[in-house]
């Protein structure tokens, strides 16, 4: 059989394939994706990013969760809520956005090959599809499959009463009782998202915080609305083994000897990188124990003309970052055209309840860096907006140097969080400091008014300080 040429193959549909295809043939470069699933969109599309969002949206709309503060503790939009509603919803989302990326990948002359990848050198990729097998050849691949969840002998997956992230869609109904292990980002999301619901759950993490890359009075913040969400939290305990003694019911025995039980049990503690079909020591590659790939700046491995972009290298693990090094990937394998980027201007967005997002440095790092910084912070509850929309418990804390009064970090939990962090980021880009805050008009009433307030309360701090020297 012979060989169909490329200059640039990508291996995965994902964030990071579709934009490193998309980019390469606006280049005018002959490409193809190669998907293992039957549609377009990866993990990001299909069980990730955008069924777990939507599924947050649909929860925050039945629950009423919104306008309780409004309308009353009881207040909900349908009374008995079930997974069937939740899929209901998504199911259409995930419809569109794959009839999207596929109309996109068409649009810039990209072949889509739907199979599974495996290298047979490393300028070749045998393709063994549902509609016969094929082989492609290029000068250039990038490898981008994304991750799918981590599982472990201790926890038997059966996808009805122990599931693992991508497979909460198929619980058959809604636990009154939940356990889930890890406190990691979708561990929490998901947590937020059943306590909203009503279900009792009870989140365990080996850790003694959740989030630990996040900011610690957020995540203190976020601790205490997962409490008074009635979710009991068991963290610095390790799981040792999941039972179900009777159908329906699960126990997880801790390390401590401790027994938790439940209806159900989610299994969150991280994800592998997707790469065991891959043959990579063909291609002349190897992954580590989590499946990850190595990659340089460049998102280059060790294989000059192989690359690796999204989640298989690693943290951070975001669809808009995957997305980034797809690009800047595909335009490496091109250097007509390099591109550059900033990791320390990624903005995080953490689709907990309330949402979080933050750019820059927090407290702690600037503590450890030994960096002069002031602190300045706004409530919901002090700006119009906040009121009228009923979210009086969401904050805005911005991070400026105390002599230059640069924007070194600006971290938000609340209401519109992961839109409104793209304010600081712009100013944070461009250089800006946080007198831009205290010179600009804000509509009104807008969320957007609270950096004016925390740069108001922040410079109020440091000339407290300054006068008192």
């Amino acid at each position: 059989m012979s060989a169909v040429k490329y200059d640039l193959v990508v291996i995965g549909s994902g964030p990071a394939g579709q934009r490193a295809a998309v980019a390469a043939a606006k280049m005018n470069k002959r490409v193809a994706v190669v998907e293992a699933r039957s549609v377009v969109g990866g993990v990001c599309i299909n069980t990730g990013t955008i069924p777990s969002k939507t599924m947050r949206e649909a929860v925050l709309h039945l629950s009423g969760y919104n306008y309780r503060s409004l309308y009353g503790i009881n207040y909900r939009v349908k009374e008995k809520i079930t997974m069937a509603d939740l899929a209901f919803r998504v199911q259409a989302v995930i419809k569109t956005e794959v009839d999207v990326t596929e109309a996109q990948l068409s649009r810039n002359g990209v072949d889509v090959v739907h199979g599974i990848a495996r290298f047979i050198d490393p300028h070749k990729v045998h393709v063994e599809g549902p509609l016969g097998d094929s082989t492609l050849e290029s000068d250039h691949i990038v490898i981008a499959v994304g991750t799918r969840p981590a599982s472990s002998p201790k926890v038997p997956i059966n996808g009805r009463t122990i599931i693992n992230s991508d497979q909460v869609l198929d619980l058959p109904e809604l636990p009154r009782t939940l356990i889930v292990v890890g406190g990691g980002v979708i561990g929490v999301e998901y947590t937020c998202m059943f306590a909203v619901l009503g279900v009792r759950v009870t989140l365990i993490e080996k850790r003694d915080r959740l989030l630990e890359f996040a900011d610690r009075e957020i995540i203190e913040a976020l601790s205490y609305h997962l409490r008074d969400s009635r979710v009991t939290m068991r963290l610095g305990e390790e799981l040792e083994s999941v039972e179900e003694p009777t159908p329906g019911t699960v126990v997880a025995n801790l390390m401590s000897k401790k027994k938790v039980s439940g209806d159900a049990l989610l299994y969150a503690i991280g994800r592998q990188g997707a790469v065991d079909d891959l043959n990579l020591a063909a291609a002349g590659l190897e992954a580590d124990n989590r499946g990850r790939i190595a990659v340089n700046e460049q998102y280059q491995t060790k294989v000059e003309h192989i690359f690796a972009a999204g989640d298989v290298v690693g943290f951070p693990s975001l669809a808009s970052v995957s997305m980034e090094q797809g690009r800047i990937a595909a335009s490496w394998a091109f250097s007509d055209r390099a591109a550059t980027t900033c990791p320390g201007f990624y903005p995080y967005g953490i689709y907990t309840i309330p949402e979080i997002s933050f750019i820059g440095k927090t407290e702690e790092q600037l503590t450890d860096e030994d960096v002069p910084y002031e602190v300045g912070m706004a409530y919901y509850r002090e700006v119009a907006r906040g009121q009228i929309r009923g979210d009086t418990t969401g904050r805005l804390k911005l991070i400026f140097h105390r002599e230059t009064r640069k924007v070194l970090g600006v971290h938000i939990i609340g209401e519109g969080a992961a839109e409104l962090v793209h304010i600081g980021q712009a100013v944070m880009t461009l250089g800006g400091t946080v007198n831009y805050f205290i010179d600009t008009v804000f509509n009104y009433p807008t969320l957007a008014e609270c950096y004016k307030v925390a740069a108001f309360n922040g410079l109020g701090r440091l000339q407290r300080y300054q006068g008192s020297s």
